[in-house]
């Protein structure tokens, strides 16, 4: 059964749909089966996957109020060779309408039941904002994983996340973890950076990876050519933090099946 993790934060500009394409990108270069869902209105993942958000394309408006069957939302060609559900303005309507349903809140996990077995992770990408989306997003995750910016603002968001996703959980997702804090946009040479950077480690210990994901060029030029850092510049900072990333987790996980066996 696959893992779902939403990448949440209510900040914007912390490197949220970066981590999203990046990571379901080195994930899929490990040979897993990967799906990557598109949440935001503004349909950045989508665009950094390669795909055409203005185009006629399925999107998780159809899934969520359309009710279309999931082989028809799912777009299996993309720039970093995971599968998509696509997102574009078309999603702030199901914002509204979303109000208007039955079981509003778990109407995407109850579309995910359907596939789950076809694929080991299944990352969401949510808008950066508390909504029925966000909702949604986390009543159908197994985890939440945060990024952030090493900065005071970041930090003082950072624990009003933290509750938020525990009372979301306590409404809509009792099992709800936190999968993990990504320090994003890191420069070492910031003594501000590397004190809040001390500061998370104290406060939650392993649950901040040991990997982090430098200020890199590459990975802000990416998502205009269409492509994950990986396949843009293989080479680049950007590109070698998330695979070592998605290695981290992979072990994390190989852990705990260990443990629990």
């Amino acid at each position: 059964m696959a893992r779902v993790i939403a990448i949440a934060n209510q900040k914007g500009g912390v490197g949220k749909t970066t981590t999203a394409v990046n990571l379901a990108a080195s994930m899929a270069a490990t040979k897993r089966k990967v799906l990557l869902i598109d949440l935001d209105p503004q349909g950045n993942a989508t665009m950094g996957s390669g795909v055409d958000k203005y185009a006629d394309v399925a999107t998780v408006y159809d899934l969520l109020i359309e009710e279309a069957p999931m082989d028809q939302v799912i777009t299996t060609e993309t720039s970093g060779e995971y599968h998509l559900i696509a997102a574009n303005g078309d999603v702030t309507a199901a914002e509204v309408k979303l109000m208007e349903l039955f079981a509003r809140e778990v109407r995407l996990r109850n579309a995910l039941e359907t596939i789950k077995d076809k694929y080991e992770y299944i990352f969401i990408d949510c808008p950066p904002s508390l909504n029925m989306l966000t909702v949604n997003a986390m009543a159908a995750a197994d985890a939440v994983l945060v990024p952030m910016q090493c900065e005071y603002y970041a930090l003082e968001g950072l624990t009003a996340l933290m509750d938020t996703i525990t009372q979301l959980g306590k409404l809509v997702n009792p099992g709800l973890q936190i999968e993990g804090i990504l320090r994003t946009m890191y420069d070492p040479r910031n003594r501000l950076a590397n004190d809040v950077s001390e500061q998370l480690k104290q406060h939650f210990g392993d649950k901040v990876y040991r990997t982090v994901i430098p200020r890199n060029v590459r990975l802000a030029e990416a998502p205009s050519f269409g492509a994950p850092a990986m396949y843009y510049d293989r080479a680049s900072s950007g590109a070698k933090a998330y695979l070592a990333l998605a290695g981290e987790m992979l072990r994390r996980k190989e852990k705990q099946a260990t443990a629990v066996a």
